[in-house]
């Protein structure tokens, strides 16, 4: 790798190559240092708004002759500081490469551009009867969801990206273009290269195009609220839940503290109390029979006003309500920073990780409502924290490491669904051991110079 080339050489480099779609304006660099995450911002040197795989392909190259890290970036959601440019370099926004390229509806695939969010994607798809079902609450992209494996409140019934996502096209670190799969359902073709790049983080390439599955539209859908007692009987009905074989698409809990912010944030009138959100799936028989089955079971775990929601409109306030928890969170202390945290353990160990928990933030006297997609065993709990408060910032940290470790001993993960960003590099060696250097080799193989997206999922010297 040759020396850095100057940030003013390069953007006259690429003002030269896309003209005006190059910025260095201080308003567009500091947009693109933030996420939703707690991390400060990190802001790149020059963002570049690619139309092409072609432009993208070109610009990579400049990049590497110029041994500057490139960063991809989607709509700013992620939670870990996935896309913050810890040494600067070079952000690709993909807002302009947002299209649904082809809808194979027989095959039900799609064909789609990075920065083409999910919502984006399901209005483009509303006529053909099909539906994209991987819901991280966030409106975020599909390239950001690809790159951070993400997956959401329908991942017990339709799993998460790595099942959903059949093809990738990619702009590797020297500039070539690859693509890893078909579209045919299945393969034995050699390495799986598409599951490599799903989750990656952009450390090995960059995501042009994206093949993806899509589902048929149910006949039916119906949802449902339950409050409890006690987050071990909210947490035992939903493991009954997905025992017994019912099908639900959905099946979200919300803890005491959580339902006291959504009430606040939505103005709504729920009980304070662990509370689990039910959607069902099907025709309108199968989905009659699906609620009336987890409403016997949560019945049999002391559940409280097993409420239905089959209208639409009832429905979007109630999962309105679901995918704005962050916010909710944040206003049970305003002004505060919430250290968002994402484990996953067997569904058989998960009340006993989440009671621990629990009691573990309690003792430690945070404010820290926990919201978990229990149907796979995942939970986030957002620790609140005064920004101005170091010594806070570093009691979440040492709270957020223990329950961790916890997991992990739980034969668990330190993520679920968020991806390792900055803030879970230590986690992952934690984790999996000597096949960090795995990856790491693979890493080195396919970025020998280190320029993809550098400082995530490997630790690396922050830029000063």
């Amino acid at each position: 790798m040759g020396p850095r080339v100057s940030t003013s050489i390069l953007a006259d480099r690429l003002t030269g190559m896309i003209g005006p779609r190059a910025s260095v304006a201080r308003g567009v660099l500091d947009q693109h240092g933030q996420s939703e995450s707690h991390y400060r911002s990190l802001p790149p040197d020059i963002v570049v708004f690619p139309e092409t795989t072609q432009e993208v392909a070109e610009i990579v190259k400049l990049c590497a002759s110029a041994s500057m890290p490139v960063v991809p970036y989607g709509a700013g959601t992620s939670l870990e500081g996935n896309a913050a440019a810890v040494a600067g370099g070079v952000c690709f926004d993909f807002a302009r490469m947002n299209k649904v390229l082809a809808v194979h509806d027989s095959d039900m695939d799609v064909v789609v551009q990075p920065g083409i969010t999910r919502k984006q994607l399901n209005a483009e798809l509303r006529n053909t009867g099909l539906f994209f079902p991987i819901d991280p609450g966030a409106d975020a992209s599909i390239g950001g969801m690809t790159s951070t494996r993400a997956s959401g409140t329908m991942a017990v019934r339709y799993g998460t990206m790595k099942d959903n996502v059949m093809a990738l096209e990619v702009v590797l670190a020297d500039g070539r273009v690859i693509r890893t799969a078909k579209r045919a359902r299945k393969s034995a073709a050699g390495y799986d290269l598409t599951r490599m790049f799903v989750g990656a983080e952009g450390t090995l390439g960059v995501i042009t195009e994206i093949t993806l599955k899509v589902h048929p539209v149910p006949q039916a859908i119906s949802a449902a609220v339950c409050s409890f007692d006690t987050l071990h009987d909210a947490v035992d009905t939903a493991i009954s839940v997905i025992q017994s074989a019912i099908p639900v698409a959905r099946v979200e809990l919300l803890d005491d503290v959580m339902m006291r912010g959504i009430n606040a944030y939505a103005k709504l009138g729920y009980r304070e109390a662990p509370t689990l959100f039910f959607e069902f799936h099907g025709s309108e028989a199968s989905v009659a029979e699906q609620a009336e089955a987890a409403q016997a079971i949560a019945a049999d775990h002391g559940g409280h006003g097993f409420a239905w929601a089959k209208a639409q409109e009832d429905r979007s306030r109630l999962w309105h309500a679901r995918d704005n928890t962050l916010y909710a969170g944040l206003g049970l202390r305003p002004g505060a920073r919430a250290v968002i945290t994402d484990v996953c353990v067997p569904i058989s160990r998960l009340a006993e990780c989440l009671t621990e928990t629990r009691r573990d933030a309690d003792e430690h006297g945070f404010t820290a409502p926990i919201v978990g997609h229990v149907g796979d065993g995942n939970f986030h709990m957002l620790i609140l924290i005064d920004p101005a408060k170091p010594e806070e910032a570093e009691a979440a940290k040492a709270l957020q490491a223990r329950m961790v470790s916890r997991a992990i001993a739980m034969d668990g993960t330190c993520t679920g669904e968020h991806g390792i960003g900055l803030g879970k590099i230590d986690y992952l060696t934690d984790e999996l051991g000597e096949a960090v250097d795995v990856m790491r080799s693979i890493k080195t193989a396919l970025d020998p110079d280190g320029l993809m997206n550098p400082g995530k999922i490997f630790a690396r010297e922050a830029k000063a």
